[in-house]
């Protein structure tokens, strides 16, 4: 019997409310860490450098031509995204948005940078995916509380 099969009957322990298998609660809680992680990242080794204006940083965005500007604003969205990855009810629409930006990260890299640390968005777009195709359920219950006033 397939497990669509089992949720259409819900006799089955699959469908019913009772305790998780362990391998799921296992996968659960590495993904859990992996956004802590990540959230981590983002706020403290990516966000940090460029809203404390590090040399590097300002060095950085000076060459690709957007200033102290873009890299406050980076700054400011890297760490929201990463605050967000640790709120449920964001987490997965925070891993699309840090996903965004590390495409854009990716192209500045390979166009400004000659390619110089272009992996580095790249390997973090795939955790971010997971984490916003795993984490998508939780999403639709944001309108459901934007309209509780």
């Amino acid at each position: 019997m397939s497990e669509t099969t089992a949720a259409a009957g819900s006799t089955t322990p699959a469908a019913s409310a009772g305790p998780r298998p362990a391998r799921t609660r296992a996968a659960l809680v590495t993904l859990r860490a992996v956004q802590v992680l990540l959230a981590l990242f983002f706020g403290v080794a990516s966000a940090l450098p460029k809203l404390i204006a590090h040399p590097t940083a300002v060095e950085s965005f000076d060459r690709i031509g957007w200033g102290s500007g873009g890299m406050y604003l980076i700054g400011a969205l890297e760490l929201a995204g990463a605050v967000a990855l640790l709120v449920p009810v964001l987490q997965s629409l925070a891993a699309v948005a840090l996903g965004a930006l590390m495409v854009g990260a990716f192209i500045v890299q390979l166009t400004v940078f000659d390619g110089q640390n272009a992996a580095t968005p790249l390997i973090l777009i795939a955790p971010l995916a997971l984490i916003a195709w795993t984490r998508r359920a939780h999403t639709g219950d944001l309108p459901r509380l934007l309209n509780r006033r």
